[in-house]
């Protein structure tokens, strides 16, 4: 689900904490005023949430909040760009929220931030997806319960491509010569985001590398990556990228609106295209870059997490499980009413009607044959140091390998942090 749509917000690259969740101390003021207690008292347990922009979104989650008998249940839901400020900074006081929605990271794991769920989500373990298992376990423990999957991919104006004589294109190189046939003077060829931080893993998954491997080891710094590199410089140059958009990328407006021929975008934007373009709009994953390369679709994606460090664990316990364990009829509200996203349990999202046919098959095929998720292992200083490299090299035009060569270093040094 998108970020409010009137914010420079980067929904997918949102909580960049570089600074990580021990250096937020110099935010504790800006979290002070969580409003704890507000819509269901004092003794209410608090959830935090950050602001989508699907219209809904708000008011459902409230009213599952509401729907809860054993207990109160206040949400406070985070406007702007600063979800990541406040969750950080409160966490650290005493107006922390009970539970809260994040991605999997292994720091909040080694703080003993977040609870161990284990004993929740062990008896429908095998009805979730098994990769949003994987992406929350360490140590044989499960943290956290996902939300909504998200998958990512390009979206096209079928009408555009046809008139430009262009094919949907299968590699990074077909993608830079369809955006050249496709810019006029009025569109853009593609859209990657205003800061194209978007496609950082999808471009070196694509490549046919990762972010980490098996022995939690850099697997991103390859020829065939920094061949990516390069040819995102050279698309970034070319001036048939939309650059400037009013919107970032989460935000389908640069396509509905006429701005550009493609862009790359989420699942959960897909019914405002359809209702906007009808037929005329086709989707594709992120091309193949080099020989060796494969399609790829980043899942993004949210989930549930526990403070460990708060009065109410148990009962905060008891609410996630009583939402995002046994109550799937507001699980599959929540993935399908409000955008599309494919339900992180397998017999939802096995029996959603919505993602049957149509495009919503054909994003729900993608996901399954080029799906990636996040690593936990992959924490926001390396995300920071990656995405440092797009801004050198891609930018700025520095030198890929050089580029690389410093990211490997912030990548290095903490996962010497984390694993010795």
């Amino acid at each position: 689900m998108s970020a409010l749509s009137n914010s420079n917000w980067d929904r997918r690259t949102v909580l960049r904490a570089a600074m990580g969740l021990a250096a937020a101390g110099g935010l504790a003021a800006c979290g002070s005023n969580t409003g704890r207690g507000s819509g269901g008292g004092g003794d209410a347990l608090v959830q935090y949430f950050h602001a989508y922009g699907e219209a809904g979104t708000e008011q459902a989650i409230k009213r599952y909040a509401k729907a809860y008998k054993d207990a109160d249940v206040a949400t406070q839901w985070i406007t702007g760009s600063n979800f990541e400020s406040k969750l950080f900074a409160s966490l650290l006081t005493k107006e922390a929220p009970d539970l809260f929605e994040f991605h999997p990271q292994i720091q909040l794991i080694k703080s003993g931030q977040v609870a161990d769920l284990t004993d929740i989500v062990e008896p429908v373990k095998d009805d979730f997806n098994q990769a949003d298992i994987a992406s929350h376990t360490v140590d044989g423990k499960i943290y956290g319960v996902r939300m909504i999957d998200d998958p990512q991919f390009f979206f096209y104006r079928k009408s555009m491509l046809e008139k430009a004589n262009v094919g949907v294109p299968q590699t990074l190189d077909e993608l830079l010569e369809a955006a050249a046939k496709l810019t006029t003077d009025k569109v853009k060829g593609v859209y990657l985001g205003n800061t194209l931080q978007a496609v950082i893993r999808p471009m070196i998954w694509a490549a046919g590398a990762d972010t980490l491997n098996d022995k939690n080891e850099p697997a991103y710094h390859t020829d065939a990556v920094v061949d990516g590199i390069k040819q995102m410089r050279k698309l970034f140059t070319s001036g048939d990228l939309l650059l400037g958009a009013p919107a970032d990328y989460w935000d389908p407006s640069a396509l509905v609106q006429g701005l550009t021929a493609m862009q790359f975008c989420g699942m959960w934007a897909m019914p405002v295209m359809q209702e906007a373009l009808g037929d005329d709009l086709g989707i594709f994953p992120f091309p193949k870059v080099g020989d060796a390369g494969k399609p790829s679709v980043y899942n993004g994606g949210w989930s549930m997490f526990v403070n460990a460090k708060g009065d109410r664990v148990d009962e905060a316990k008891e609410y996630v499980k009583w939402l995002w364990i046994d109550n799937k009829e507001y699980q599959e509200d929540w993935a399908l009413s409000y955008g599309f996203h494919i339900p992180p349990r397998t017999s939802i999202a096995e029996s959603a009607d919505k993602l049957k046919s149509g495009l919503p098959a054909e994003g729900v095929k993608l996901f399954s044959e080029y799906g990636h998720f996040d690593n936990i292992g992959w924490t926001q200083a390396m995300i920071k140091a990656t995405e440092d490299v797009f801004a050198d090299a891609v930018r700025k035009d520095a030198d890929p390998e050089a580029a690389l060569d410093k990211c490997d270093k912030v990548v290095n040094a903490e996962l010497k942090k984390l694993f010795g």
